[in-house]
């Protein structure tokens, strides 16, 4: 059954870094081309954004080895949770350890491409704006929560 699990967390981890990456370079090389910013609805926009640094932009520095050091640590990390997959015991666990990779592989190439990571999505209600981000960076949050129900709630019933 573990092999189920691991086909299943592999597979989306290259669905959503593919996702990723699609979604980047249809904001960089169509929708956002000219414009730096493209109102959508009254709480989104698309707003083109370089995070050089990491979540929230911590580490947001010019530091010119900075991509290298934040893209070796991101696949060590990569590799960790690949072996976590490897022995995925659930189906929340399998897709969530597939979202957190997928989407730490899609910025992982932006860093190796760009130097930083593409951000676009800006969220906002009433002035205030959260962080502009990208679709790995929502993979990511989508596999933390799965991890987190998984241990919380699924693991919590069979006891």
């Amino acid at each position: 059954m573990r092999a189920q699990y691991f086909n299943i967390g592999a597979y989306l981890a290259a669905l959503v870094a593919l996702v990723d990456q699609a979604s980047k370079w249809w904001i960089l090389t169509d929708l956002l081309a000219q414009k730096r910013i493209l109102h959508v609805t009254d709480y989104l926009n698309f707003r083109l954004s370089w995070n050089k640094g990491v979540t929230f932009g911590l580490l947001n520095q010019n530091n010119e080895w900075a991509p290298y050091i934040l893209s070796g640590l991101a696949a060590l990390i990569v590799f960790l949770l690949l072996n976590w997959l490897r022995r995925a015991e659930t189906l929340f666990a399998g897709l969530g350890l597939g979202f957190i990779i997928g989407g730490a592989i899609g910025n992982v190439i932006d860093r190796l491409r760009f130097g930083s990571v593409v951000d676009f999505l800006d969220f906002h209600v009433m002035g205030y704006h959260w962080y502009t981000f990208n679709l790995a960076d929502s993979a990511i949050f989508c596999g933390v929560v799965c991890l987190l129900l998984e241990n919380l709630v699924i693991r919590h019933k069979s006891r």
